[in-house]
């Protein structure tokens, strides 16, 4: 499995199937209100967590894709997904609504990337659902998401191999957000040296816990 970041909550990772070969499955592609670039990028499967501007962008994706925007469990091209319902704010979504948080399983693998995950602590319901991922995109700039603080407490609650951190201040982007270094620091690991993308396999994991991999967008 290869996992890019494309910015901000974008992600494309490219599964490989027994039956229907390589899969390509996009996660919130942004639009260039942002600030951003959205590269031109081909889906076998879109994944849209919520219906905001920096998350929805369904015309910057080409291929015939299957679209998943809403909460249940779906099987696509020999791919699990479950889509789990959660809040953008501290409100139960009185403020900016509710979000689907996505969980993958593939090439005996799970990730799962937590949307613009904004609550103070997961719910139980969301905790059973989530269980314990190999991979986890989490939101750390603050603002509408999770800050630096909360987010390592919310991934401290997940435990997972691998932590992407996501939705932070970078160059271009005209959101007002705090930056990565702030969420290293909150981790004790501020050496932290990005990468242009993250390939894995299951056996790779049984050595990992809790490693912080910040990624280069495309």
């Amino acid at each position: 499995m290869q996992i890019n970041w494309l910015g901000h909550s974008c992600f494309l990772i490219n599964v490989q199937t027994e039956k229907n070969g390589p899969i390509k499955i996009l996660i919130d592609p942004f639009d260039e209100k942002t600030g951003l670039k959205m590269p031109k990028v081909e889906a076998d499967i879109l994944l849209i967590s919520h219906d905001h501007f920096d998350h929805n962008n369904k015309s910057a994706v080409k291929g015939d894709y299957f679209l998943i925007d809403s909460p249940g469990e779906f099987e696509v091209k020999g791919i699990y997904i479950e889509g789990i319902s959660a809040f953008h704010d501290e409100q139960e979504g009185k403020e900016r609504g509710a979000v689907t948080i996505y969980k993958i399983e593939a090439e005996d693998l799970k990730i799962c990337h937590l949307s613009d995950f904004c609550q103070r602590t997961l719910n139980s319901y969301q905790e059973e659902k989530i269980g314990e991922p190999d991979v986890l995109m989490v939101p750390v700039g603050g603002n509408f998401t999770l800050g630096p603080a909360e987010a390592w407490k919310v991934v401290q609650e997940i435990n997972p191999k691998i932590i992407i951190p996501m939705h932070y201040k970078t160059p271009e982007l005209k959101i007002d957000l705090k930056g990565v270094k702030e969420f290293l620091k909150e981790a004790g690991q501020e050496d932290i040296v990005s990468e242009k993308k993250l390939t894995i396999k299951k056996k790779d994991l049984e050595a990992k816990e809790m490693e912080i991999v910040v990624l280069e967008s495309k």
